[in-house]
């Protein structure tokens, strides 16, 4: 199979959906024009070791799979479970990475655990505590059996955070997230190697936003001193979230107030899973065989896992507006 990279918001998002599903499918596939559209285009360290990983776990055979690299071909095998230690170096996101190996890797036949060392908490892709709050919230309610556990964390640009996930076999189930009855909004304010007030200013102020609006916030405090310098603060609520992220000059206060903000911003909505949630929920949806959501908006993201999954997969994914300023997503 032949698939463009440059598809859509053309970024690293066809990469690591096409990839888990040739490992899942069986299907091989060459993909050219990666991350055209991107200032850098084709595959960074991150790209790689996700490539390389699957890889790893499916017994693939790979050509193209270097630095800067704009095609490659994927030739998969049978799907392994196994013990696996991957440094993808730097800051490189390990939720990304999670995000390309954890639709192939419910199908193994015996459990995988592994390890990844990483950045946990960078620009440009979900904190580490949205991917285990949200999406692995939301997956397990699938029927997904995986832990994600955090061992440390890792800021740009140093790196060095690690996670270890333990992913047994699955079976997913077809499940509706068309809403999102929660009142009681949870979060995580960290920081490493900076004063502890950067923590509690940035939780305090998130839950002052949180309870003018009406909602009840338990916001806990992580303080710690790894290598790696940063702070941040990520909020969820069922199937929404919210994060940001800390940085020389910017307030505290203001970190907090974005990522309130930002699950307000779902939350008002009534949407069943925020617009970053959508777009993830799209492949593990299509191996349910079937399941819906609402959502307020339909991004450049989901549309191209849309696309790409019905590649792969006899689905067909159906969007359609509520009436009430929501769209409904089936399959």
């Amino acid at each position: 199979m032949k698939l463009d990279g440059s598809y859509g918001e053309g970024g690293g998002q066809i990469l690591r959906t096409a990839v888990a599903l040739s490992a899942v499918t069986g299907k091989s596939i060459e993909i050219d024009h990666i991350r055209k559209a991107r200032p850098k285009p084709g595959l960074a360290a991150q790209h790689m070791k996700a490539v390389e990983s699957v890889a790893s776990i499916c017994n693939a055979g790979v050509d193209g799979c270097r630095l800067q690299s704009t095609s490659i071909c994927f030739k998969p095998g049978k799907i392994k479970g196994g013990v696996y230690d991957i440094d993808i170096g730097t800051a490189g996101s390990i939720s990304l990475f999670l995000q390309c190996l954890m639709p192939a890797a419910l199908h193994a036949p015996q459990t995988i655990r592994i390890k990844i060392t990483g950045g946990t908490d960078v620009q440009w892709s979900p904190p580490i505590d949205y991917l285990r709050y949200v999406t692995l919230g939301a997956l397990l309610r699938m029927g997904y059996d995986c832990e994600l556990r955090l061992i440390r964390r890792g800021y740009y640009p140093r790196g060095g955070g690690c996670v270890e996930a333990v992913i047994n076999p699955s079976s997913l189930e077809k499940t509706g997230f068309d809403t999102n009855h929660c009142s009681l909004v949870e979060g995580i304010s960290h920081s490493s190697g900076l004063p502890a007030h950067v923590a509690e200013r940035q939780a305090a102020s998130a839950e002052k936003l949180l309870r003018d609006a009406g909602y009840t916030a338990r916001i806990s405090l992580e303080t710690n001193n790894y290598a790696s310098a940063g702070s941040g603060i990520t909020l969820w609520c069922g199937a929404a979230g919210g994060s940001a992220l800390g940085k020389p000059g910017l307030r505290a206060e203001k970190v907090g107030e974005s990522a309130a903000e930002a699950i307000l911003s779902e939350l008002k909505s009534g949407a069943g899973v925020d617009i970053y949630l959508a777009d993830q929920l799209i492949p593990y949806m299509a191996l349910a065989g079937g399941g819906s959501f609402t959502t307020r908006m339909i991004t450049p993201h989901t549309k191209t896992n849309i696309w790409i999954t019905e590649q792969f997969l006899d689905v067909k994914f159906r969007i359609e507006e509520t009436g009430t300023g929501l769209f409904r997503v089936r399959v």
